[in-house]
Order: structure tokens, then sequence, then C-alpha cells
């Protein structure tokens, strides 16, 4: 069937996730940051998605804004940074105004231009999400932005996916559903949507019984997947 819908994971698939580290660390007075900024985004974005999971698994759900700033916490230790109030608040500030990938804006464009309706699908809290939609200035090319939340319950979970169809009432093979996560896009998959891992670091494959439908090194050519 043809593609009617294109959802997309917001943090690492729309939303430079790394971008708040790299900005505070070009900032005045915050020369510690200067060498160290790769490895606390990597772990701040490490541990953000597993305290997910294991508030999933350990059915102990709480706002998206609560883990990131738990990962935030973690990571910060883990760099030698922790106790550094100033930087931490800056950090976390900018996750607000996270940058959108530099194709993200003409691909929704032309999804929207070719009649497809396009949301965001996300473990993000509504207002964080709203942030990071305003900054990016991306709202009149989304037809909605869905949050976890309603569910009470992180992706992978089936309820995520539900919210799709709910909203769109499209079969799930008319759902082009979109991800930074190779985890996220291989459970979309079992999930019955058609997938598209946006590999940006060209990592493995997850070992799951799940694979995506695509693999791309950016957003560039979703408009041709999805048929237009």
């Amino acid at each position: 069937m043809a593609i009617k819908t294109c959802v997309f994971d917001a943090y690492g698939t729309l939303f430079d996730v790394a971008a708040a580290a790299r900005q505070a660390a070009s900032e005045a007075g915050f020369e510690a940051l200067r060498d160290k900024w790769p490895d606390l985004a990597t772990h701040w974005r490490l541990k953000q998605l597993q305290y997910t999971w294991l508030r999933a698994v350990a059915d102990a759900h709480t706002d998206f804004w609560d883990v990131t700033q738990d990962g935030l916490d973690w990571a910060l230790e883990a760099t030698g940074l922790q106790g550094d109030e100033k930087l931490r608040q800056r950090l976390l500030d900018l996750y607000w105004e996270l940058r959108a990938y530099p194709e993200v804006p003409d691909m929704l464009k032309a999804l929207k231009d070719g009649g497809l309706q396009t949301a965001v699908l996300s473990n993000g809290s509504p207002p964080m999400l709203d942030g990071a939609v305003q900054s990016a200035g991306i709202g009149d090319v989304l037809d909605d932005v869905l949050s976890v939340e309603s569910v009470g319950v992180f992706k992978p979970h089936s309820r995520v996916y539900d919210l799709v169809q709910d909203r769109f009432g499209c079969a799930r093979n008319e759902v082009l559903f979109v991800s930074s996560n190779g985890w996220d896009a291989a459970g979309a998959s079992g999930y019955g949507f058609v997938t598209a891992w946006v590999n940006r670091a060209s990592e493995p494959m997850d070992r799951l019984p799940w694979t995506p439908a695509h693999v791309l090194s950016d957003l560039t050519s979703i408009p041709e997947l999805a048929g237009l």
C-alpha cells in the first residue's frame, strides 16, 4: 500500500542531540568542557535512553525531562565535571533549543507539498517537543507532535506506536516511520510500520528480531522513499 503518513522520532532524528554540549563548549566560561564535550554528549544520550528502557520495564514511568536531567548528571560525573552548576544549567537550557539537522526543513516541506501527513512521535514531553519544534521553525510542516506522555510508557512499547493509528486512522503499512535509533526502527518494524533507520554514525545493526526496511545516512531521501 502507498505511504500516507511519515512519522519521525525527534531526538537524534530531526534534532541534533549533541548540539547542546557542542555549543556550550564554544562559550566563554565553560573551558573545562572544550575537550570533553564529545564524551559528555555520548554519555548523556546513552544514559538518557537507558533510563527510558529501565523505567519502561520496571513500570516506573516519569517525564522525559527527568531522565534527561538524570542522564546529564551521570555524564557530568563520568567526565569529571560534576559540581559545576552553571555548566549543568547551561546544558539543560540549550537542550530546549536543539538545532534541526540541515536537511530537515526542506525534507518536511517536500512531504507536505506532496500531500503526505507528517508527525513527530517521541519520548519527549510536550513542553520539550514544543520548544524544539519552535526553535527549529518546523511547526508549519508538521500535522501533529505526539508524545509518549499520553500513554505513560516509553518506546518501543506498542502503545506508543498505537498513537499514530489513533491520530491518523491509517493502516500500519501506510506509515513510514523514521528514527535514528536502530532499536526504535526495529521495534516499529515489528509493529508493522515501513521503517527507515537514519544511521548517521554508521553503527552496526542491532541484534533484534526485526530490522528496518531502509538504512540511510541522512534524511534527504525520505520523500523518495515515501513515493514522491
